[in-house]
């Protein structure tokens, strides 16, 4: 399998202990009785996994400010303009009160989305029913604009300083066996209903979706901004803001899509489509099922993301069932 486990030592030895994982591989964890029931399979005398693959929590915290560094098409400072208004306690979140009388989106300068990886991001949002337990029908044509796609972000200098990463720790032996493997997870189809092929990691993300009447996934700035422009998106309040200055920040909103709604839906706003799908799938590959802590502008954040349990591909890979940006 290329992803760790949350409850396995593959690909874990020597990984620095945290008291959020349910299991541990360091060498310590047998005094304290938390060892993971493979330890001895992958970290004993002669590991499974060598100790240096791992990806260690201080190897995330420089990756990650690399690629924020590499995020080259992000929005300028006066590329977009939020206006976040009414600011939800913790206790009011759950109230479904349109709190805010105008937009979230004071301004937005479209021709950013004129640049490659936006311009074939924005087309792949159109490709889906939001419904789950409805089947996805994948014509031609949207499989090829996945492939345009993932063919525009793997030449920026983020994702192939990412991809860089990934081959150091062996994760990866070639640009092309992460790219093959990028399609499978983000955009590889699976059941969330009664055996429908009705949703995928990338519909759940960046797209959304509306499962038993109630918003799930939709964590993306584009897509809320292009539907709160058509009047499809209400926006209610947001219960965090970022300390960010400039993009991409971080907030976290309530709102309500066409009539449904969504309690907390974190995003980054202002970045490239590049950068959110680079850091969800680093983290989904160094951290899956747990949060993943990463460092930029000096400040730090953290990304959840889960692995689809209920179906394989490959070899065992696991699809990303989701991935968001945690906000407190």
């Amino acid at each position: 399998a290329l992803y760790t486990a949350p409850d396995s030592c593959r690909d874990r030895c020597e990984e620095p202990y945290s008291h959020e994982d349910e299991c541990h591989c360091d060498a310590e964890c047998r005094s304290r009785d938390s060892c993971c029931w493979d330890y001895h399979e992958h970290c004993g005398p002669e590991p499974f996994s060598s100790s240096r693959d791992a990806i260690t929590d201080e190897e995330l915290l420089h990756v990650s400010e690399q690629l924020y560094g590499a995020d080259h098409n992000k929005a300028r400072p006066d590329d977009v303009a939020i206006n976040p208004q009414h600011r939800a306690a913790p206790h009011e979140t759950g109230y479904q009160e349109d709190r805010s009388p105008e937009p979230l989106y004071a301004y937005v300068n479209e021709k950013l989305f004129s640049k490659p990886t936006y311009a074939s991001f924005i087309r792949l949002l159109d490709n889906y029913q939001r419904a789950t337990g409805r089947e996805e029908e994948v014509t031609a044509e949207e499989l090829r604009e996945q492939d345009v796609f993932l063919a525009e972000v793997m030449v920026t200098e983020l994702m192939k300083k990412l991809f860089s990463f990934l081959h150091q720790k062996n994760r990866y032996g070639s640009e092309q066996e992460f790219l093959a493997d990028l399609k499978e997870m983000w955009f590889g189809l699976y059941s969330r209903g009664d055996g429908e092929q009705d949703s995928s990691g990338f519909e759940h993300v960046f797209s959304g979706e509306v499962k038993k009447g109630k918003v799930s996934g939709f964590h993306n700035w584009i897509r809320f901004y292009l539907l709160e422009k058509q009047g499809l998106v209400n926006y209610f309040s947001h219960n965090f803001d970022g300390p960010w200055d400039t993009y991409p920040d971080v907030l976290g909103l309530q709102f309500s899509w066409d009539g449904f709604y969504k309690e907390v839906g974190s995003a980054f706003i202002g970045c490239s489509p590049e950068f959110e799908f680079g850091l969800y799938t680093l983290c989904f590959i160094a951290r899956p099922g747990r949060a993943c802590h990463l460092s930029l502008g000096g400040h730090s954040i953290s990304i959840q993301t889960y692995t689809w349990t209920k179906s394989t591909y490959g070899h065992g890979k696991k699809y990303i069932a989701t991935a968001y940006v945690i906000s407190p």
